[in-house]
């Protein structure tokens, strides 16, 4: 019995329990293991759609860089410009290792149309009636980048704090979207950073202009209230100096 047992029943025992641990192995990761996204959903429109936004904002602050000698407002744009640059690299590795195209299918923030979001109420954005050459709602416009480029000292970090709030802000809806949206543990950990940032931000840039005698161009105070109150928000916004890559200045 012994030996049948060494010749036959245990390598058939050993197989078969390679095979279950094989089989638990699939299901498990069919059941729990990671997806590719749909090419034309939240994950994949969110990443193709940000660092086309993200890429306005790298300019911008190089811009800025080479026409003021203001350490604060620098200080600002190199944050800028080194946040979003590497996250411009994140997310076209996302969409690589997803195996999808960096290039959109479909049109810009198409993905944002989904109902059903936290923010529910808030302007996301309509890119049917932008002005030409802006591509999606918070970019700055060719001439507005011109203006930028011509500028100097304080005229020049008053425009860009103009024009880097009004990026923000949209920018600010629309990683919110994804947040709400996106299904990727990666997408909704990286956008979630980048609403609290980029809130941050928007509040630093709004003392700026005080400290200058300007305004932002929109409502800060409203759009924070306004985001309170979709979100069921405390009214407790994000501090500059507690949002990461924020400011104290």
């Amino acid at each position: 019995m012994t030996d049948r047992w060494r010749t036959f029943g245990a390598p058939a025992l050993a197989a078969v329990t390679i095979v279950a641990l094989c089989l638990g192995a699939l299901v498990g990761w069919l059941a729990f293991g990671e997806r590719t996204p749909p090419d034309d959903g939240a994950d994949a429109g969110f990443a193709r759609d940000m660092s086309e936004h993200h890429a306005q904002a790298v300019q911008m602050s190089q811009l800025v860089m080479q026409r003021t000698d203001d350490e604060a407002v620098r200080r600002l744009a190199v944050d800028i410009s080194n946040t979003q640059g590497y996250e411009r690299g994140m997310m076209g590795t996302w969409l690589d290792d997803w195996g999808l195209p960096r290039a959109r299918g479909e049109q810009r923030m198409a993905w944002m149309s989904s109902a059903g979001t936290s923010m529910e109420g808030m302007d996301h954005g309509d890119t049917a009636d932008l002005p030409a050459g802006v591509p999606m709602p918070g970019m700055a416009s060719p001439t507005e980048i011109q203006e930028l480029g011509e500028a100097s000292g304080e005229e020049a970090e008053v425009l860009f704090l103009q024009l880097m709030t009004t990026h923000h802000l949209s920018g600010v809806d629309m990683a919110q979207a994804a947040v709400d949206q996106a299904q990727q543990p990666e997408v909704l950990l990286a956008a979630q950073k980048m609403v609290d940032a980029q809130v941050g931000e928007v509040l630093l840039m709004q003392d700026m202009l005080e400290e200058r005698d300007a305004a932002p161009r929109e409502d800060v105070d409203a759009w924070v209230e306004q985001r309170d109150a979709a979100s069921g928000g405390t009214g407790d916004a994000t501090s500059p100096s507690e949002a990461p890559g924020g400011h104290d200045h």
